[in-house]
């Protein structure tokens, strides 16, 4: 019998694991939000698509605190791309608010609009924000870009987080669950619409939810920490049992990237999160709001990424 054929396969086949194991030479990784909120499956969709479309990468979502951390991981290298509140990014880029020193990220793409919702339920006495004087509630995760704004609205009303009201800090899941459990009487999350936490309240036998307005807050927000937070709807029936639309608070929400990271593959990502966004529509329909339009519009308080910037411009975007 002659070998040599099956010699030559077997080293065909030494030499071509090694270089199929080498395929995904590039490894991201995504840092997204708690499993309740929209940062998560958002990720989780961007992560399948990047592997999928971007030859060499292969990616996936990691669970985190959300946009604080988030930030944090990508400073210290230890995140590639992550999801942030564009207020966050704005703090970390400058040194200020919950970071101590700058931090070099840039951003990718301008997605969608949080909306800031502030949860109650029936029965627990609250029909408007001035109503959560002395009421325990929780202002969203240790860490989050949810806790930031919550205690800056509160802020904005006159409240001192720290001695006017009762404070948890929980995700928002463990919020939805703490209030079920009248452990608290009510709780803010920064987030897309619909939330799946949320929805899970509103839909509980015996529950009614209430979306408490709060837009007349904006002029002092913005007053104290420039144009980053816009005027924003809720609208009826965004959730089971929401009868009428709830005028809030609306904060961008940026992609992020280290500003070293390099431009082929910055512009290559970008290229993805643009052209494979029904794959992203698929799994949560705020991705919908992806807009090439709105990059230049004033959602992203930092510098986009240069190979962000070479993907607009290739489209006739221009900075305005």
């Amino acid at each position: 019998m002659n070998k040599a054929p099956l010699l030559a396969a077997a080293a065909l086949l030494f030499v071509a694991s090694p270089l199929h194991s080498q395929q995904k030479s590039v490894r991201l990784s995504i840092a997204t939000g708690g499993t309740g909120g929209v940062y998560y499956p958002l990720g989780g969709a961007l992560a399948n698509v990047l592997t999928k479309s971007i030859p060499g990468v292969e990616a996936s979502a990691e669970v985190t605190s959300a946009s604080v951390d988030n930030i944090k991981l990508v400073g210290a290298g230890k995140a590639d791309v992550a999801f942030s509140l564009s207020d966050t990014a704005a703090d970390g880029f400058n040194g200020t608010g919950k970071f101590k020193e700058k931090v070099p990220v840039r951003s990718l793409a301008v997605i969608y609009a949080n909306k800031s919702q502030w949860v109650t339920v029936d029965g627990r006495g609250i029909e408007k924000m001035q109503d959560l004087k002395g009421k325990r509630i929780s202002t969203g995760a240790p860490g989050s870009g949810t806790e930031t704004i919550a205690l800056r609205i509160l802020e904005a009303y006159g409240m001192d987080p720290e001695k006017d009201v009762k404070r948890e800090k929980l995700s928002v899941a463990e919020s939805v669950n703490a209030i079920k459990d009248k452990k608290i009487e009510a709780f803010f999350w920064s987030g897309g619409v619909p939330t799946a936490a949320v929805t899970d309240l509103a839909a509980t036998p015996g529950t009614r939810i209430k979306l408490l307005d709060h837009a007349d807050a904006i002029p002092n927000l913005v007053k104290k920490y420039g144009p980053l937070y816009v005027k924003g709807v809720i609208p009826a029936k965004s959730y089971p049992g929401q009868d009428k639309d709830v005028h809030v608070a609306d904060v961008w929400n940026v992609l992020v990237v280290h500003e070293k990271m390099d431009e082929k593959l910055a512009y290559q990502i970008t290229k993805t999160v643009f052209e494979k966004k029904a794959d992203l529509v698929a799994v949560h329909q705020e991705a919908a709001n992806i807009d090439p339009a709105k990059q230049y519009q004033g959602g992203s308080p930092i510098p986009f990424h240069p190979g962000a910037v070479k993907y607009f411009s290739e489209k006739g975007l221009k900075p305005k």
